[in-house]
């Protein structure tokens, strides 16, 4: 039986809900493993035909746990069927919502030298009431120059659940071939 492994990293929780949503959206799910990186340690990757990464950003960055695993697996990712997914704020503008023009998509995978079978963005979700403070105002910050929400009272999903829905579908094909 071919298996999957979904790997994510999660900064406030959208990268982990997006990626139950795929999970839930694909057949044969007792051959799929939904895992964060940060309970990755003990997964040989080796037993997977599809490996997918979620990776959320956090002020214009991913995570270097997940860079390290694609870095320390290139060789294995390389030779299966992989796919990839940013979660990103800048992702809720028109011009920047795909793997194409998303800044952060196109500097990730060029700096590790690393291109998936399926590449995709998803715009994510600012919840101003659940941060930090020094965290509320970075971002509210970032969102005042960007000209996003800076109603530090509210939550903002930008998140598009047909785009989610899409690389779904295609995951799905992709897991399927041969």
């Amino acid at each position: 039986m071919k298996k999957t492994l979904i790997l994510f990293s999660t900064t406030d929780g959208q990268t982990k809900i997006i990626c139950e949503k795929i999970y839930q959206a694909l057949h044969n799910r007792e051959s799929i493993q939904l895992i964060s990186i940060n309970q990755y340690k003990d997964i040989n990757i080796q037993e997977f035909d599809t490996v997918v990464v979620g990776a959320s950003i956090r002020y214009g960055k991913h995570s270097l746990k997940i860079q390290n695993f694609i870095k320390e697996n290139k060789k294995i990712l390389d030779n299966i069927k992989t796919a990839f997914f940013s979660v990103n704020v800048v992702a809720r503008k028109p011009d920047k919502n795909t793997p194409l023009t998303n800044p952060y998509v196109i500097k990730f995978l060029k700096k590790l030298n690393w291109n998936p079978d399926i590449t995709a963005v998803f715009a994510g979700k600012i919840n101003y009431p659940s941060y930090k403070f020094i965290d509320k105002q970075m971002i509210r910050l970032i969102m005042y120059i960007t000209k996003g929400p800076t109603d530090t009272s509210k939550n903002f999903e930008f998140t598009d659940w047909n785009k989610v829905d899409d690389f779904s579908r295609d995951l799905e094909n992709l897991i399927n071939l041969n």
